[in-house]
This record gives C-alpha cells, sequence and structure tokens, in this order.
C-alpha cells in the first residue's frame, strides 16, 4: 500500500498536469483498470482507452487548477482533495468547486477516482 505521503504526491502531480497541460502526466497516474467517475453519479469510465480519452479532451479546456484546502492523506489506500477548476464555459469564465477522491492499489496507481460536484457548484 502507498504511502500518505506518495498519495499526496499522486495528487500534487495530478494538479501539476492539469495546469501545465499535460495529459500524458495525469494519464500516467492511474492504473490500466482503474475506473473514473466524474462528476460522481454520471456513468463511470472503466479502462486504460476511456480514461485517457477523457483527460485529454479535459485538459485542454481547464485554464487551472487550483487547491481550496491541504491535500487529505488516510490510514488506508486513498486520498482527496478540494480544488477549484477554472474554465471558460459557453464563453464566460466559471469556476467548478470540486473535491476528488482517490483510491489508490498496491502499487500507488490510482485504481478508483470520484469527482464530487453539482450543479450548484459551478459559478460564472
Amino acid at each position: 500500500m502507498p504511502t500518505e505521503q506518495e498519495m499526496k504526491a499522486s495528487l500534487q502531480k495530478y494538479l501539476e498536469g492539469f495546469n501545465e497541460g499535460n495529459s500524458e502526466k495525469v494519464i500516467s497516474l492511474f492504473a490500466e483498470d482503474a475506473r473514473v467517475e466524474d462528476p460522481f453519479g454520471s456513468e463511470p469510465l472503466k479502462g486504460e482507452a476511456s480514461i485517457t480519452t477523457f483527460f485529454q479532451q479535459a485538459i485542454p479546456s481547464v485554464k487551472r487548477l487550483e487547491l481550496a484546502a491541504p491535500i487529505r492523506g488516510s490510514h488506508g489506500n486513498a486520498a482527496a482533495m478540494a480544488f477549484n477548476i477554472y474554465v471558460e464555459m459557453e464563453g464566460k469564465d466559471a469556476v467548478i468547486r470540486c473535491i476528488d477522491v482517490m483510491t489508490f492499489n498496491d502499487d500507488g496507481f490510482i485504481i478508483d477516482m470520484k469527482a464530487y460536484w453539482g450543479p450548484e457548484d459551478v459559478q460564472s
């Protein structure tokens, strides 16, 4: 199982990858059989091909990600972060307030990601 510091470092790399426009950096954090549910309640994406396509489309549309609080660890194999997503929607600047919870496998790769945000968390 990855350490708390390793999990937090992975979430920091996730933020950096978005902010650098580097989809490969983000995708490399995920296990080949990972699952992504963004937003939570939507149809989960499963596997490398679906997750790769998702991030290759999402990352160019994001201006930047900014932490709203420190990245949090756990006593198990998960970590979470609250952050703001700065995007342009329908020609206007918008902010999506989000919390991601990521679960890791024994090799330190993200095996499950759930993004918690709803319509009221989008502000323009």
